[in-house]
């Protein structure tokens, strides 16, 4: 059952940013945006979400303001969508959940490494480089398969 939208009975920002980013689909088109992923078929090949559920959800991160609707191509209309400083917001959040799940959830390691691109170590919890302490952002950082990413 979804928290209601109004919050008369709650004064809670989790439950206020839950009801944007709560859902399984919502939390998986964010981390395909920060992998680079632009246009609709792409997210719908990467994700293997059902389209309408896909329409709903990049409609209300555009709404939000998470993401922004760009026109690439003019005829056909096409629209690519990309990340609003307020979406970048949650790279922290984003990385602590990777992390966290790395750490509970990856019995053969994490699927992915995250990792400074100026020198190879490894993303913190505290959002820091392991080897040269630099604070890192989404754009300071390179992912590379784990030890528990799929075989190909």
């Amino acid at each position: 059952m979804a928290l209601p939208r109004t919050y008369e009975d709650q004064n809670c920002s989790i439950a206020r940013a839950l009801e944007i980013v709560g859902d399984r689909w919502t939390l998986l088109v964010i981390r395909s945006a920060f992998e680079g992923v632009r246009r609709f078929d792409d997210f719908q090949e990467a994700l293997g979400v059902a389209r309408n559920v896909l329409t709903d959800r990049l409609s209300r991160l555009c709404e939000e303001g998470l993401l922004r609707r760009v026109r690439y191509q003019e005829r056909p209309e096409r629209y690519e969508y990309r990340l609003t400083r307020k979406g970048v917001e949650l790279w922290p959040a984003m990385m602590t959940l990777l992390l966290w799940g790395d750490r509970h959830y990856a019995p053969d390691g994490p699927p992915a490494l995250i990792l400074h691109a100026g020198c190879g170590g490894a993303l913190t919890p505290r959002m820091t480089c392991d080897t040269c302490g630099k604070p890192l952002d989404p754009t300071d950082i390179e992912s590379r398969p784990g030890p528990g990413a799929p075989s190909t």
